[in-house]
């Protein structure tokens, strides 16, 4: 699987502006009222990234959420990263 070229990492995130590119990752936070809808939350992501076979790195804080996308088997960010980020957003 190839690693995508910065510039096209550039593109993946200007079609999802709510993710950026953070210490080799495609990261996105997320604030809830409680802690409670971040675990709902969580339980939703988890689904998705069942289905698609590729699994964020997920860092829950009480309210807050944030995922990490970057394909470890490949030493960095692939296409899967990026579509993985679109499916997260269509159901956040």
């Amino acid at each position: 699987m190839r690693t995508m070229s910065e510039s096209e990492i550039k593109a993946a995130l200007a079609s999802e502006p709510e993710w950026k590119l953070e210490d080799g990752k495609l990261v996105r936070d997320w604030t809830f009222a409680d802690f409670v809808k971040a675990m709902e939350f969580v339980n939703r992501i988890a689904v998705v990234a069942e289905e698609a076979g590729h699994h964020p790195d997920i860092d829950i804080r009480y309210n807050h959420v944030r995922l990490g996308l970057v394909s470890h088997d490949a030493g960095g960010i692939t296409e899967r990263d990026a579509r993985m980020a679109a499916r997260i957003s269509a159901v956040s």
